[in-house]
């Protein structure tokens, strides 16, 4: 048990960190050569949606499984 709560917190702590250091590297002026100096590391569009898509099937799946 100490393992899975282990492995969650470390999942979130990534994803929490990697999410700081993306906002404080990123500016919503920085344009042209700047901007490419300091890319993000994640796409958080994508991953919104990619997010979106998984609880929305999730959803669907537990209303098809609750009908029943």
């Amino acid at each position: 048990m100490q393992t899975f709560v282990g492995m969650i917190l470390g999942a979130l702590l990534l994803v929490g960190g990697v999410y700081i250091y993306d906002s404080l590297q990123t500016s919503s002026v920085a344009g042209g050569q700047v901007a490419q100096a300091n890319r993000t590391i994640v796409n958080w569009d994508v991953a919104k949606a990619d997010w979106d898509k998984l609880t929305t099937r999730a959803h669907e799946g537990w209303v098809k499984i609750s009908s029943k």
